[in-house]
């Protein structure tokens, strides 16, 4: 095993930058996700001081789909002045969409057929719709439809039913019927193959693996205490760039809505169980909360990078994806970075910081332990010998999902630029980000450093 010697089609990270993450329906909630993703391209532009036009690609993960902007990347793309002439579009691969954007970007490179990508993802989970059923979706299309109000009135009249004031009657109490409205953000975080939500999937992992509510409560405490000081030291703010809230545009967010200064052990272990309410130990406090935010990337080959006088940051040495159990989605990590490090030449002590996404904190400790079991390598992995030991010195430096954040979408993006900033500040070597996939995925990505 061994890192491959530089080249010129090398594919090297320029500069990276994200807006500050929110938890939804908080300070962001009325900030469409182009206008977040147009935000971070505008100051990556300005930070990297590129000519627009010598992008010959952009490419952004979003899940949310908003209906008037479908192929969001395109509308990204000309909102911050990337050229009519540069092709745009948008990836969704589930909570890795914004890392399948800068691999899809690196395969480009790497291969010759593009030189310059912008690679990224956003995400307005506020804005998530909620869906009527179809009977009322029929009632409506045809009420935007008639011709007069001798068509509309009977239509209006359907839904002032007793079958419609029933539903309302059902909205009310909380309950579940076929033509109760569906909340789009829960729906998707439900999973379509084995019918459980992404929470009761991290309760398998922590029964599977024994872990118990006071670890996850202690990883999460640590999550927030390490975002509150990387806030207050400035090394957040490296990587963010400053969004205004709208209507009126005067107030000013700099960093991240939602690590909590001053959070206790105590005040983590009085919340309940929120998707195993009887026996579960998953809580508000030891998952991410539902998050808008963007993020982006400049990508070049080295050559290109020289040609324009940029200075790389650090070149992408591998990626991988893999696939396991719905039921257990959290463990992506654990199988797509043995695949990564191979890919790179190194191993996992060869990591001086790994950003592993913290969807729940039991499926981080879940993946710790799974990567450092001999057992697991050779039953799950197909290996001879366990992926290796996490030092958690080196895990989520500066906080984590559970502290700033998950925009599906944009996580991604923002788990390289964290880490490649980090590195930068320490001058480390090599690099690892990682997240699970909802659906039963993982993804991983190896970085270097560039002196």
């Amino acid at each position: 095993m061994g890192v491959a010697a530089a080249s010129d089609r090398d594919v090297v990270l320029v500069d990276g930058v994200r807006t500050p993450f929110a938890k939804a329906g908080s300070e962001m909630k009325d900030i469409h996700a182009a206008d977040l993703g147009t935000t971070a391209l505008t100051e990556l532009l300005a930070r990297t001081q590129i000519d627009p036009d010598v992008v010959d690609e952009v490419i952004i993960g979003n899940t949310g789909s908003p209906a008037d902007a479908v192929n969001i990347s395109r509308v990204v793309a000309l909102r911050s002045g990337i050229p009519l002439k540069t092709s745009a579009y948008t990836v969704h691969r589930n909570c890795a969409s914004a890392l399948e954007s800068i691999a899809t970007g690196f395969d480009k490179i790497k291969s010759g057929t593009l030189d310059t990508v912008v690679a990224g993802g956003t995400e307005s989970m506020s804005k998530m719709p909620i869906i009527f059923p179809q009977k009322f979706q029929d009632i409506f299309g045809k009420l935007f439809a008639a011709k007069g109000p001798g068509q509309a009135l009977p239509l209006i009249g359907k839904l002032l039913s007793a079958d419609f004031k029933q539903v309302l009657a059902l909205l009310s109490a909380n309950q579940r019927d076929p033509y109760f409205p569906q909340i789009a953000v829960v729906q998707g975080l439900t999973d379509p193959f084995v019918g459980i939500n992404m929470g009761m999937t991290a309760e398998n992992i922590a029964k599977d693996f024994s872990i118990s509510r006071e670890e996850q409560d202690q990883f999460a405490l640590r999550s927030h205490q390490r975002a509150v000081e990387a806030t207050k030291a400035g090394r957040l703010r490296a990587e963010i760039t400053p969004v205004y809230q709208p209507p009126k545009f005067k107030t000013v967010i700099a960093d991240d809505i939602g690590p909590r200064d001053g959070q206790s052990i105590e005040q983590l272990a009085k919340l309940k169980p929120f998707f195993d309410k009887k026996y579960g130990s998953i809580t508000v406090g030891n998952a991410c909360p539902i998050t808008d935010g963007a993020a982006m990337v400049l990508l070049t080959s080295r050559a290109k990078a020289k040609s324009l006088g940029l200075k790389p940051a650090a070149r992408i040495l591998s990626y991988a994806f893999a696939g396991l159990e719905p039921e257990r989605m959290g463990l992506g990590p654990a199988y797509a970075t043995p695949i990564a490090l191979k890919r790179a030449g190194l191993s996992l002590k060869d990591m001086d910081l790994i950003e592993l996404n913290e969807a729940f904190a039991a499926q981080v400790i879940g993946c710790m332990k799974a990567m450092s079991s001999q057992k697991f390598a050779q039953e799950k992995l197909g290996l001879s010998a366990a992926v290796g030991d996490i030092d958690p010195a080196k895990l989520n430096v500066n906080g984590g999902a559970i502290a700033l954040g998950h925009p599906v979408g944009a996580t991604g993006t923002r788990l390289v630029v964290t880490l490649m900033k980090e590195m930068q500040r320490r001058k480390s070597q090599f690099g690892l980000a990682t997240l699970c996939i909802g659906g039963g995925q993982g993804g991983a990505m190896v970085i270097e450093r560039e002196n």
